[in-house]
């Protein structure tokens, strides 16, 4: 094993670490795996860049917050019967013949398998497990987003994503968010800001998936007001209230029963 390979798999394992456990001490880490507490200090820099952990005081979590929302696994086990249902009612919405662009959420991953029923379609996404579904599926008409690679999200990020996204003109998006504060949506990087701004501004119809946990989380990174969206699709555990005031500024809700 060469100088390289045993970085990528020390970092590997101290990403593992920090995620089963929760909180990790910098100090610890560095016993632990006998390297220096500089060394240690630019592993986790590394592993934070990716978006698998987050640098705190002392140390690192791998635990949720307003600026880490946990990993592809974590999130696709959250909610997960609530996804389904919302991904169910988003694929009503196709139309054979369309463009439909799709960003990396968990809950877009769901609908994205519900994609062959509603062939021929062209889909743009920056989703590698996306991707990997849609590939040999007939009738699918597949684009990729190049950029840099988030092993953290199993996308692609950033500036030369979003500079992708704007050679196409879609006819719908679909799009998910960490969180809805105050009638905004939040997101936990800026890299995934900047992609989903960019997808936002080079569709027709824009179209909001998400849960009701999603409008009691914080976010560091703001996206976009709701009334930016054409479509909310929510689950019935959002109070009548808040659906009442998202409709009054002038965006359409399709609630969605709990399964």
């Amino acid at each position: 094993m060469d100088r390289l390979e045993a970085q990528e798999e020390r970092r590997r394992r101290l990403r593992e670490t920090v995620i089963a456990r929760g909180f990790v001490r910098t100090a610890d880490l560095a016993e632990e795996y006998g390297i220096s507490l500089m060394t240690a200090h630019r592993d986790l820099d590394a592993l934070q860049a990716q978006g698998w952990l987050r640098k705190v005081r002392g140390g690192a979590t791998g635990l949720p917050s307003a600026q880490f929302h946990g990993s592809v696994a974590d999130r696709m086990a959250v909610m997960a019967p609530a996804k389904q249902a919302l991904a169910r009612a988003a694929a009503t919405l196709l139309v054979p013949g369309q463009t439909v662009m799709l960003d990396d959420s968990t809950t877009c991953l769901l609908l994205a398998h519900r994609f062959a029923e509603h062939t021929p379609l062209t889909v743009v996404t920056n989703s590698l497990p996306a991707v990997t579904t849609l590939a040999k599926e007939p009738g699918i008409s597949l684009i990729t987003l190049g950029g840099a690679y988030f092993p953290a999200y199993d996308a692609f990020m950033g500036p030369h994503t979003a500079d992708s996204v704007r050679a196409f003109r879609a006819d719908v998006l679909f799009l998910s968010t960490t969180a809805v504060t105050n009638g905004r949506c939040y997101h936990t990087s800026p890299e995934t800001v900047q992609v989903k701004r960019a997808m936002m501004e080079s569709a027709a119809r824009r179209v909001l998936v998400a849960d009701h946990t999603k409008f009691t989380k914080g976010g560091l990174y703001a996206l976009a007001p709701l009334t930016d969206f054409d479509l909310l699709i929510v689950d019935d555990g959002l109070p009548a209230a808040e659906i009442r005031a998202v409709r009054a500024e002038g965006t359409e809700v399709m609630v969605v029963p709990r399964p």
